[in-house]
């Protein structure tokens, strides 16, 4: 995550006193030690950072949602000088949920009885969850309504108990309870209370949020849950301020706020509202799961694309505010997005909740929560997330650590040996010479080849060492930036030291374009050029 405390980081003397004994350990000096945990070693000024320290000792590095792993790429990148962001080694598995522990068992029965004994063992295959759309809407509704039933049961006992003990008007009490009811609409945000998840949001317009949930036919409830950090002096202001709305006399049993939030009142919470909403600052939630939970359970998101929902979300299975920032004024921001939030529950979500037929079921909302788990839910399970590690870190990874274990490690040996080759011989290499098309006597018409030759001189090394490529792209300040070609150069052995590399290949993107040569190392076992990011440009 980008959020600055989401990242430990320490003052040397503290590592000093707790870690200087790691240094006889590994049998590293103390600099190359401290240096593990800094973007860069030799600033003293730099504090120890974890995150940095578990980059530069990890083979794989994943974010946890599409957007988390372009995030990373982004964050991480000055830890690797010469490469893009687009480029790093850094992947991502979206988060999924364990399914049995987070859906209600009124829906595993559902589940079992309708997509088959083999579903529980094949989670992840839609073809399962498609069968909902067999199951009668008298059905879907009446789980609704059992799910609800057991939170306002559950909510009552909580109010009683929470305002008796706060000593609070015994009327605020008795109209909180007097709103509930499982035919009314039900809308959750459970969650830490850290600022960036604006909890605030919904509240920018107090007499707009007033006229939503005060219809007389299409009553609207806000649950609200979570906890801040002891230290979070911001999120405990804004958990204060959910509390001061809930007891305003308009909002009385409208808005309310559960005391003790646990993952007992989270799987409560997530299984049996109507709508599970999810509000976080762009791009700075990684994943998200509580939403996951909640689709196991036919709840529909109302979330910003961001972490998972961004690849979740589909029309007509839950609603979504979305991914781009329309102004870079994080105020103005709040105030289009809580303004998106007013609308669509005004124009879409409470129409669509109360469009009943005479049995009182919306056939739209029931195709919404069949939409729901049809399309949404295979995606999220926890098997696929276990999957995903499997298939593109967990057995690469068992793969080279065997190549690496194997003779007494003798490929590690090897491996280090030719790190430590390349360091010693890499202020050595130098241009030779270097021919180009003269492109601005003569422009290299579309479709014709651009032909290069760089000669190297390499001392010490083999031309199997060193890989040359050309990049094209835009320049920016003397830098190329946004890629449209990468190819590398076939390189031919001369002699004394001298290696020669080439490129012939038709341009087939008209435009100027700007190019630069990378340098950087090659061997076999050296599965990303990150894990020894020496890089020299010509």
């Amino acid at each position: 995550t980008p959020v600055p405390a989401g990242h430990d980081v320490f003052e040397e003397h503290l590592m000093r006193a707790y870690m200087s004994h790691f240094c006889e350990y590994f049998k590293v000096s103390w600099e190359e030690f401290i240096g593990l945990g800094r973007y860069n070693p030799a600033n003293h000024g730099e504090k120890f950072s974890m995150s940095i320290l578990a980059a530069k000792l990890s083979q794989e590095m994943n974010g946890v949602s599409k957007i988390h792993g372009r995030v990373s790429r982004e964050m991480f990148q000055s830890l690797y000088p010469g490469y893009y962001a687009e480029e790093l080694h850094i992947g991502h598995v979206t988060n999924g949920v364990h399914y049995f522990t987070w859906t209600d068992e009124v829906w595993q029965q559902t589940y079992k009885k309708a997509f088959g004994e083999d579903f529980e063992q094949q989670q992840p295959d839609a073809s399962h969850w498609e069968k909902i759309y067999q199951i009668p809407n008298e059905q879907i509704w009446k789980n609704r309504l059992t799910l609800k039933r057991k939170l306002i049961d559950n909510i009552k006992l909580k109010i009683k108990r929470d305002l008796t003990q706060r000593h609070e008007n015994p009327t605020v009490m008795l109209n909180s309870m007097a709103q509930l009811n499982e035919e009314t609409l039900i809308l959750g945000f459970a969650r830490r209370f850290a600022t960036y998840k604006r909890a605030q949001l919904l509240f920018t317009n107090l007499e707009r949020l007033s006229a939503i949930v005060n219809q007389q036919d299409k009553p609207v409830i806000f649950l609200f849950a979570g906890k801040a950090h002891p230290n979070d002096g911001a999120g405990q202001d804004l958990i204060k301020r959910v509390v001061e709305i809930s007891k305003m006399p308009e909002f009385i049993g409208k808005v309310i706020f559960l005391q003790d939030y646990d993952m007992t009142g989270g799987k409560l919470l997530t299984s049996c509202v109507d709508i599970w909403l999810n509000t976080p600052t762009r791009p700075l939630e990684a994943s998200g799961t509580s939403g996951e939970k909640a689709i196991m359970n036919g709840v529909m998101n109302f979330s910003v694309l961001d972490g998972w929902w961004a690849e979740g979300y589909q029309e007509g299975a839950g609603w979504a505010i979305e991914e781009n920032r329309t102004f870079e004024n994080q105020q103005f921001q709040d105030e289009l997005d809580a303004e998106i939030i007013y609308n669509t529950l005004e124009q879409e979500i409470i129409p669509t909740y109360y469009d009943t037929d005479k049995n009182g079921i919306s056939e739209k909302w029931i195709s919404q929560i069949k939409n729901t788990i049809a399309k949404v839910a295979p995606q999220f399970t926890m098997q696929r997330q276990l999957e995903d590690y499997y298939e593109h870190f967990y057995n690469k990874l068992f793969v080279t650590s065997e190549k690496m274990h194997d003779d007494g490690f003798e490929n590690a040996k090897k491996l280090v040996n030719w790190k430590n080759k390349l360091k010693q011989s890499w202020d050595k290499i130098s241009v030779e010479s270097l021919l180009v098309p003269d492109s601005s006597s003569t422009p290299i018409d579309f479709g014709k080849h651009f032909v290069a030759e760089l000669v190297l001189n390499m001392p010490d090394l083999q031309a199997e060492d060193i890989g040359v490529e050309i990049l094209m792209g835009n320049k920016t300040n003397g830098d190329i930036e946004n890629i449209t070609f990468k190819e590398e150069l076939e390189s031919v052995s001369l002699k004394d030291g001298k290696v020669k590399y080439t490129c012939d290949f038709p341009l087939e993107h008209a435009g100027v374009h700007d190019y630069a040569f990378r340098i950087f190392p090659k061997h076999p076992d050296l599965k990303y050029r990150m894990d020894f990011a020496l890089v020299k440009w010509v």
